[in-house]
């Protein structure tokens, strides 16, 4: 069952959401946040797997809620599936860093939002979709990320290793990795773990940014 909290300022959104989430079997909404203040306070009181994040929102946005979020030891293994549209790309590009596990546009088809959070509650992350590539891509290529330092970890990495993190990047999941290297998915998912640590990366959505900023692969 994958317990999910809705974090979005409208009352009438966050009702729609609650009632196309609660009729798909395996998920359960387990509280709802109108604002990021409340989404923080009740992620630490509920330990969701998955916080539905609208970004903007009053007050404490969905931005700085995700960072607390990220930030918490307890709540390691929360992942956060940020609502946003594609406009507000200064929101998006500090998500990244906060930690968000994957982004969708509002707007959508409620099959992409539900597809979405079983990606992300099973720890693929949404990187896919053309949409989180294009953001990715927008981030990357700002002159400021661009003069950051390649981070720390690349060089612990293996051959093999590296090749997974470039196919990661791609946007390929464990499944298209492991048929490209001709591996099992669950060494792709061991290699893919092993590179999190090394990397001391979230998930993969920093593994996308980390290899974009050390140069592997370009936009």
């Amino acid at each position: 069952m994958i317990r999910v909290l809705i974090a979005d300022d409208q009352a009438l959104v966050r009702a729609g959401f609650r009632a196309l989430l609660e009729a798909e079997e395996g998920i359960e909404v387990v509280g709802e946040a109108a604002d990021g203040a409340e989404a923080v306070s009740l992620a630490r009181r509920l330990v969701p797997d998955l916080v539905l994040m609208d970004i903007r929102m009053p007050g404490t946005n969905g931005l700085e809620a995700n960072r607390q979020i990220a930030g918490d030891a307890a709540l390691s293994d929360v992942k956060v599936l940020v609502l946003t549209t594609f406009e507000l790309d200064e929101y998006v590009f500090g998500a990244l860093r906060a930690g968000a596990s994957g982004f969708l546009l509002k707007g959508g088809e409620p099959g992409e939002l539900l597809s979405a959070i079983h990606l992300v509650a099973a720890g693929e992350s949404l990187l896919a979709p053309s949409v989180t590539r294009r953001l990715i891509e927008a981030y990357v290529s700002q002159p400021e990320q661009g003069a950051l330092a390649a981070p720390d970890g690349l060089d612990e990495l293996s051959a093999r290793e590296l090749e997974v993190l470039d196919l990661v990047a791609r946007g390929s999941n464990n499944r298209e990795i492991a048929d490209a290297l001709y591996l099992s998915p669950l060494t792709v998912k061991t290699h893919v773990s092993h590179i999190l640590t090394k990397l001391r990366a979230r998930d993969r959505v920093q593994l996308v940014v980390i290899a974009y900023q050390a140069g592997l692969v370009s936009p």
